[in-house]
């Protein structure tokens, strides 16, 4: 006689993978972080609403010999929507520590309403930061929308002289669908999928010469869908660097990125275009 064992009856809920609970463990711990940073941010705010006290610019005599060309550029640091420059505190610091670097933070107004707008005034800021330093370049640290805003200078308005490397963190460089409601703004509609601004950054841009490393997070809960803070354009030397288990609010703050920023920014600028040429940076 053949005996046939009946399993028990499991349902499906309870059938799932070892990967995607593991995945949800790691969601949960994300979302902690990102509730933690968001309510140290909140305390740092108000610290971060004026602008950057600078040195005026000392123009150097005709005759002075210029900056080695070797030295680091300056490090510029732009923020996301709805933020300010309190949002660097720690990445700031780790960068002004490594090497020396010279670290500015910029703001743009909470009102600004157009990424093209927000990027004219940028150059202008650009220009004067070369001027007072006497250096000939700039690296740019964009957070979120910060670094849609840059690459718009760099690869729109011909601030690829000016721009050595651009880094974005969690940008959504083909257009992000979440929070449908946001589309009140219009900085935010110029931020989706097909927007005027997305399909200027779509077309050529033959002899760019930024070098973009762009960090995305897979637990990004902003960016819909999380591919979309890649850079992925045929003409532009660009990296992308996959960072597992952090979120949003975590790229400009975690030490690990922040490693991975310095490591960027040693890199020569000079290549070819490397469209989708991606790394990989577990940090939780």
């Amino acid at each position: 006689m053949t005996v046939t064992r009946v399993l028990p009856f499991r349902p499906p809920c309870l059938q799932l993978p070892a990967r995607l609970a593991g995945l949800s463990l790691a969601l949960l711990k994300a979302t902690a972080l990102e509730v933690a940073i968001l309510a140290g941010h909140l305390l740092l705010y108000p610290s971060g609403i004026a602008q950057e006290r600078r040195v005026a610019a000392e123009l150097p005599p005709p005759d002075a010999p210029r900056l080695p060309a070797e030295r680091r550029p300056p490090v510029v640091l732009l923020h996301g929507f709805i933020d300010n420059r309190s949002v660097f505190v720690l990445l700031r610091r780790s960068l002004a520590q490594h090497a020396g670097q010279h670290v500015e933070s910029l703001n743009y107004s909470p009102l600004t309403c157009d990424i093209r707008t927000a990027a004219e005034l940028l150059g202008r800021h650009i220009e004067e930061i070369c001027e007072r330093t006497g250096h000939h370049q700039v690296d740019i640290v964009g957070h979120s929308l910060g670094g849609l805003i840059a690459r718009y200078y760099a690869q729109r308005l011909g601030g690829d002289e000016r721009v050595r490397t651009l880094v974005t963190l969690g940008t959504p460089h083909e257009g992000t669908r979440v929070v449908p409601l946001a589309d009140a703004h219009p900085i935010v509609r110029q931020m989706r999928p097909g927007s005027d601004v997305i399909e200027e950054l779509r077309e050529p841009a033959p002899g760019c010469r930024t070098r973009f490393v762009s960090f995305w997070s897979d637990l990004d809960q902003l960016m819909a869908p999380l591919e979309t803070a890649c850079v992925n354009h045929p003409d532009l030397i660009a990296q992308n660097v996959r960072v597992s288990g952090i979120g949003h609010l975590a790229l400009p703050v975690h030490p690990a990125v922040a490693a991975g920023i310095r490591q960027a920014l040693d890199m020569p600028a000079s290549g070819t275009p490397a469209t989708g040429a991606e790394t990989g940076l577990t940090v939780a």
